[in-house]
This record gives structure tokens, C-alpha cells and sequence, in this order.
């Protein structure tokens, strides 16, 4: 299957074509439906998602000008399927909660974060962090925080055990609470 290039399917947005999203779609589908169905387990439900995604990219750009549309379209059904997350499993246990839970005592909780300020700030430290660990390192973490993929489903594609890849997370996060903290020290001073 022919794909068109990303600032092709761009300047389809720009120019208002209705065929741009079929031509996201085409090209990113299939990863934001992946990426939606690890975080609700149910394919209707992911399949919503990305099609609120698409609806949502088609209602940004233009005025939004995305350096990667397919990052902007996967960030779209990511949140979308949050969201839907939140609406329809208010307490239950999940992939996704498991994975903020481990998050928690290195990141503010978003009641802490009250503004879109801080909020971008967080965005900023994160992204510094993630760029001072090594490749496969960032990649676990992505792959585990972003992605919510099961520390198995990590070590079945990287051929490692799935210990390997907890005791990896949990020194990834002790980093990111170490990091955190020394930050938040230098601004005290």
C-alpha cells in the first residue's frame, strides 16, 4: 500500500481536502487503533477513538501546523481514549492506572498542576529527562508510560525477561524522582 508522506497529508489538512483524513487514517490508523485498544480493551471503543482523533486533527490544522502529523494524530487518539477511559471506568484497575500509579510519587499529581504554565514546565522536564537516558532505556519508558504496554509485551519484542524490564521501569523511575527533585532543589536556591 502507497502512503503519502506526512507533509503531503499536511498540506491536505492545510488545503482542506476532505480526503486528508482518509489519508491519516490510511497511514496512522492503525497504530492510534492499537494504541486505543491497549488502553480500553475493546476494539469498538478504540475504534471511536480514532475516529474522534481524526476529527479532532481536522478541526486543529489548519490553524495548528504540526512538525509530524502522525505524532499529532497519535497524541490525539491517546487522549481520546484517556478520556474515554476516565468517563467509563471511573475506579476500575487498569493497564493505564497501573501505570500512572507507578508514576505517581515522581510526577506531580494533576491536582498539583494548576496551570497550563506548569503543565508545559512538567512537559519540558520530562522530555529533558527522557533525552539524558540511553536509547533502549527511553524506549522501555516510552514504550511502558506512553504507550501502556505490558512490561511482557516489552521483554517478548526485546528478547529479555520480563524482571528485567520491571527492574529497568523501577530504576527509570527512581531516576526520574531523583531528577525531579534536584530540579525543584535548584529552583529553591
Amino acid at each position: 500500500m502507497k502512503y503519502l508522506d506526512d507533509s503531503g497529508i499536511l498540506r491536505l489538512f492545510l488545503e482542506r481536502n476532505e480526503e486528508a483524513p482518509a489519508e491519516l487514517e490510511k497511514k496512522y490508523g492503525a497504530a492510534c487503533f492499537k494504541l486505543a485498544l491497549r488502553i480500553l480493551s475493546d476494539p469498538r471503543d478504540a475504534e471511536e477513538c480514532v475516529n474522534d482523533a481524526l476529527l479532532r486533527v481536522w478541526n486543529a490544522v489548519p490553524p495548528a501546523q504540526p512538525e509530524f502529523i502522525g505524532a499529532y494524530f497519535m497524541r490525539a487518539a491517546r487522549n481520546a481514549a484517556l478520556n474515554m477511559l476516565e468517563y467509563r471506568s471511573a475506579e476500575k484497575r487498569s493497564c493505564v492506572k497501573l501505570c500512572l500509579d507507578e508514576l505517581h510519587e515522581c510526577i506531580p499529581s494533576a491536582e498539583c498542576i494548576e496551570s497550563a504554565v506548569e503543565r508545559e514546565e512538567l512537559s519540558d522536564r520530562l522530555t529533558e529527562f527522557l533525552l539524558r537516558l540511553g536509547r533502549e532505556e527511553r524506549t522501555i519508558f516510552l514504550r511502558r508510560y506512553w504507550y501502556f504496554e505490558t512490561a511482557v509485551d516489552i521483554a517478548r519484542s526485546l528478547g529479555v525477561s520480563s524482571e528485567s524490564i520491571r527492574s529497568r521501569l523501577v530504576r527509570s523511575r527512581k531516576k526520574l524522582k531523583k531528577y525531579i527533585a534536584s530540579l525543584e532543589e535548584r529552583e529553591g536556591e
